[in-house]
């Protein structure tokens, strides 16, 4: 999914520096992590699954706003880079409890 999304996004033209500013976007939903995992976990599988991105691609291109999808590919591209470094999606337990595994025991 990494590459694949850079791939489309090299090929949207858009700006190089756009989509390494918004790389890391999607890990501030880790900030709820500060009032309790359970909160911090939701958060973070949120804007860590395809759910999201992939509405966006079906409201940019239903409202022709393909500008839109640079972002869909940004957003895959960081869920893809996570999954490539073995962050899966968290349990509520504690951040490092992943779907993947523990982080300090996942595959990399």
């Amino acid at each position: 999914m990494l590459t694949l999304s850079v791939l489309l996004y090299g090929h949207s033209q858009s700006n190089w520096w756009m989509f390494i500013g918004f790389l890391l976007i999607p890990d501030l939903s880790m900030l709820p992590y500060l009032l309790n995992p359970r909160v911090g976990s939701v958060s973070y599988n949120i804007a860590h699954s395809y759910v999201l991105p992939v509405a966006l691609a079906v409201i940019a291109i239903a409202f022709n706003r393909v500008g839109m999808l640079a972002f869909l590919y940004i957003w895959t591209a960081h869920i893809g880079m996570d999954r490539f470094l073995g962050y899966g999606l968290k349990y509520s337990t504690a951040f490092g409890k992943t779907h993947l595994g523990d982080l300090g025991t996942a595959p990399r």
